[in-house]
């Protein structure tokens, strides 16, 4: 099964939105990743967001789109600076779960699981982004499966 690791979407600056919520160009880009992420028949069972309004609004889009069965909720861990190590222990290998939350975490995450560090980076993120890892079932161990992101230039 996969986990898909989504960094927010673009979002206004604090001076015009205090909440910082998705800008029109944010939004554009979920609704587009979201709508490519379906035609790839991409399956995702639920969606766990940080509570920030920008993670929530990413994740009300792709689950507009995606449909998954499970819907989406909010969960405390997936903030910017949050342990890593302490939400990874809590991900569900079997399930195909998005987590939408910020950066550096998801950054980390992926650092994390693949390489058992947050110090070796292995994957540049982008804002609406999926990362896919699978997590090897003979090994045990997580690997990049794909990614999709708005810009590849």
């Amino acid at each position: 099964m996969a986990l898909f690791l989504v960094q927010h979407g673009k979002s206004l600056p604090k001076d015009e939105d205090p909440k910082k919520g998705l800008s029109p160009e944010g939004i554009a880009e979920t609704k587009r990743i979201a709508e490519v992420a379906k035609a790839y028949n991409v399956l995702v069972s639920g969606i766990t967001h940080s509570g920030k309004t920008r993670a929530r609004q990413t994740a009300e889009i792709f689950e507009s789109i995606l449909k998954p069965e499970q819907g989406i909720q909010e969960s405390s861990g997936l903030n910017p600076l949050d342990d890593v190590a302490a939400f990874a222990e809590k991900i569900d290998s079997t399930a195909n779960r998005m987590l939408v939350g910020h950066l550096p975490f998801m950054e980390r995450m992926t650092s994390f699981l693949i390489t058992g560090s947050i110090e070796k980076p292995v994957f540049k993120f982008q804002n609406s982004g999926i990362v896919c890892l699978d997590k090897d079932s003979a090994t045990g161990f997580w690997v990049i499966k794909w990614a999709l992101v708005p810009n590849i230039g």
